[in-house]
């Protein structure tokens, strides 16, 4: 998983092999050893909610990501936008978190999608 932050936006950034251990029901994360013994985690894992979540832990802080958003977005993959969420921080002050698959890695994965082929058809073309 890649980890960009900058500001009040935080990106997260899985591959295909993450995407399907993901959707296994294990959490995907990344893990930074530093200096001194201390760790730096961030982690990536679906849940049953309504509303995705960040929640702190004691080396970092866990993206809660709910089943009912992925399985649509997995379904246009590969794609270039992903996931966004704004989530309240308290004092009027919003997190930007956007969470996507790697497409090129998606399009290695999966292939290119045929032009039109996950579009419906408009009902006034072509008529008349």
């Amino acid at each position: 998983m890649k980890v960009q932050m900058q500001g009040q936006s935080l990106r997260l950034r899985i591959n295909e092999a993450e995407l399907a251990r993901l959707q296994a029901g294990d959490a995907v994360d990344n893990l930074t050893r530093l200096p001194g013994g201390a760790v730096s985690r961030q982690a990536v894992q679906l849940v049953d909610a309504e509303a995705p979540a960040l929640m702190a832990t004691g080396e970092g802080w866990t993206y809660q990501l709910p089943r009912e958003l992925l399985a649509p977005y997995v379904a246009r993959l590969p794609c270039r936008d992903g996931l966004s969420a704004r989530l309240s921080v308290g004092d009027g002050t919003e997190l930007t978190v956007e969470f996507e698959v790697d497409v090129r890695d998606s399009v290695r994965s999966r292939g290119t999608p045929r032009r039109g082929a996950q579009s419906r058809r408009d009902p006034d073309r072509g008529s008349g």
